[in-house]
C-alpha cells in the first residue's frame, strides 16, 4: 500500500530533499511551505518522478490554514501515514541583545507550528490507531549552543513536547520520533542571521563563533544524505526516538551523555574557537 506523507516547510533544504527521496520510492507527498516559486518547482520535479502529491502555499502560523490543508488532505486521501515537522526559521545573537518579539514570531513558528501540525492530525490517527508523528528538533534542543539561547529554547521546547506526547499517543498506536542535526550543508542558518553591532561587548566572541559555523557547515552532511536518513526514520514501523542525521551532532551527544557538564561545555566551546 503507498505511503502517505505529510511535511510542512518542504519547499527548499531537508525538506524538500526529504520529499524527493520519499517520492522516489514511491510515497505520496502533501505539505505547505511559505516560498511558492520553489514549492512549484518542487511539484514540478515531482511531477517528474510520477508522484502523487498535494501541495499548497501556506504560512505555520496560519493554524486555520493548517486545518483546512489537514481537510482537504484527509478528504483525497482518507488518511496519511506520517506527519513530519519540519518547518523552523533560525535565530543568532547575544541574549542581552535579542528583540523579543522576534523571538516570540521564532517561538510561533518553531513550537506552535509544530504543535498545530500535530494536533490536526492526530485525531484521525488515534481513530486508526496508526500513524508517525517526526519532528525535525536540533542538536541545540538538547545541548545549548551560546548566542543561539532563542532557537535553543525553541528545540528545547519540540523535543519536550515530542517526548511527552509520546506517552498520550502511543497507546493508540502512533509512534513519535525526533531527527536532531548539528549542521547540514544548507543555507538555513544564514537566513536569519543578524551581526552584534561592532561595538557590542559580545562582537568578538560571536564573530569567531560565527566564522567557525560557516567553516563547519561548508564541510557538513549534504541535504541529500539527511534526507535518505530521515525518509528511513519516516519509512521505520517502529522509528527511534533519538535520530540523528550528521557525525557531529552523534559525537555531541555521546559526549553529552558520558562527560560531566563541565568538561563537555569545554569541548564545545573550544570546537566553536570561543574559549577566552
Amino acid at each position: 500500500m503507498t505511503q502517505r506523507v505529510v511535511i510542512s516547510g518542504l519547499a527548499d533544504g531537508m525538506g524538500r530533499q526529504t520529499a524527493l527521496v520519499l517520492a522516489a520510492k514511491g510515497v505520496s507527498i502533501a505539505g505547505f511551505d511559505v516560498d511558492e516559486e520553489k514549492l512549484k518547482s518542487l511539484g514540478e520535479e515531482l511531477d517528474r518522478l510520477g508522484a502523487e502529491h498535494h501541495l499548497i502555499p501556506l504560512d505555520i502560523t496560519d493554524r486555520d490554514g493548517v486545518r483546512a490543508f489537514r481537510d482537504a488532505v484527509l478528504e483525497k486521501w482518507g488518511h496519511v501515514d506520517t506527519v513530519m515537522s519540519n518547518v523552523g526559521v533560525p535565530f543568532f545573537g547575544p541574549f542581552e541583545e535579542v528583540d523579543l518579539e522576534a523571538a516570540l514570531r521564532a517561538f510561533e513558528i518553531n513550537v506552535i507550528g509544530a504543535a498545530t501540525l500535530f494536533q490536526s492530525f492526530i485525531p484521525g490517527m488515534r481513530e486508526r490507531r496508526q500513524g508517525k508523528l517526526v519532528a525535525v528538533a536540533s542538536l541545540v534542543g538538547r545541548i545549548p549552543f551560546p548566542f543561539e539561547s532563542i532557537y535553543s529554547s525553541t528545540k528545547f521546547a519540540v523535543e519536550g513536547l515530542v517526548q511527552s506526547l509520546k506517552f498520550e499517543v502511543e497507546p493508540f498506536g502512533i509512534k513519535v520520533a525526533l531527527i536532531e542535526p548539528a549542521q547540514v550543508k544548507t543555507g538555513f542558518a544564514k537566513k536569519a542571521l543578524k551581526l552584534p553591532a561592532k561595538d557590542s561587548p559580545y562582537y568578538e566572541r560571536a564573530m569567531r563563533f560565527i566564522n567557525r559555523d560557516n567553516e563547519l557547515v561548508e564541510n557538513a552532511t549534504t541535504p541529500e544524505v539527511a534526507a535518505e536518513k530521515i525518509a528511513a526514520v519516516v519509512l521505520a514501523e517502529k522509528p527511534k526516538l533519538f535520530n540523528q542525521v550528521d557525525t557531529m551532532s552523534s559525537i555531541f551527544f555521546f559526549l553529552n551523555q558520558h562527560l560531566p557538564t563541565w568538561s563537555r561545555d569545554a569541548i564545545l566551546l573550544n570546537h566553536m574557537r570561543i574559549k577566552d
